[in-house]
């Protein structure tokens, strides 16, 4: 019997980082700014890159070690539009892998984000938004110790004596990922001192040496875990990551949809 042994998928394509314009520090308005302020001074940074496929390799990547990591998981859950579906059944599943993979003791869901676009012919449920084509964290240091008092309250000192992180559990919907997918950063090519910008998220700037990877063709029974936060300094303590245009992909392929979702993980209890 012949196997066929299919080349990787690099991509080579362009990222958007950061870039100041002005000399006031990073803001990004959440809501609408004050008359007369502009929404975000968060100017972009076009960089080409290129994007290496981990398809059959991602036993060469890992959550301590990268900072993301790749998993196969069939869900119950398959179009994502019912909310207390999403909150009550889908969470005790994230909660399930994050206690099995990550070796998580305790786990604390804070949200969810759905990327759906109109055009696919589905009604967004209530917050859906597209792919997010820029460079990437979702929490900084501060803001990640914040979290865990402010959805652990009492609990919160003692949890905070033992190993933190933030983990993002990311899937694909209905489809597999053709157009926008997720490329994630390896945290050993990052310094942190020098790559990353704080504002309401962190921003690599534009050094150029980082090295990227995503997962091609990646279906809905796969999922992305991405790292946010590691209070253990020893550990890969996050990954940038960003949607990003494949021109190779077929033109009349579905427009992604996904979801992720945001958990505060324990190790202690």
């Amino acid at each position: 019997m012949t196997v066929e042994v299919l080349p990787p998928h690099d991509v080579q394509t362009t990222l958007n980082f950061y870039k100041p314009t002005n000399d006031e520090l990073p803001y990004n308005y959440v809501e609408e700014p004050p008359a007369g302020v502009p929404r975000t001074n968060v100017g972009q940074d076009v960089q080409q890159v290129v994007i290496h496929d981990v398809r059959g390799k991602e036993d060469t990547v890992g959550l301590d070690k990268t900072g993301f990591q790749f998993i196969a998981h069939k869900s119950v859950e398959k179009e994502f539009l019912d909310e207390e579906a999403i909150q009550t059944e889908y969470y005790a599943e994230v909660e399930d892998i994050l206690k099995k993979y990550v070796g998580a003791k305790r786990v604390a869901i804070f949200d969810h984000t759905i990327r759906r676009s109109p055009v696919d012919g589905v009604t967004p449920v209530k917050g859906a938004r597209g792919p997010v084509q820029r460079v990437h964290v979702d929490q900084t240091s501060p803001a990640a110790v914040a979290r865990v008092y402010r959805h652990l309250g009492d609990d919160a000192e003692r949890l905070l004596k033992g190993r933190v992180r933030i983990i993002n559990v990311w899937r694909p919907i209905a489809n597999p990922v053709a157009h926008n997918p997720l490329a994630v950063a390896d945290y050993r090519t990052l310094d942190p001192e020098k790559d990353l910008i704080s504002t309401r998220h962190i921003y690599p700037d534009r050094e150029g040496t980082d090295r990227w990877y995503f997962l091609a063709n990646q279906t809905p029974d796969e999922v992305t875990l991405i790292k946010c936060y590691d209070s253990d300094e020893d550990k890969a303590r996050l990954t940038p990551h960003s949607a990003f245009r494949d021109v190779t992909s077929p033109k009349d392929a579905p427009n992604r949809q996904s979801i992720e979702v945001r958990a505060l993980v324990f190790d202690t209890e």
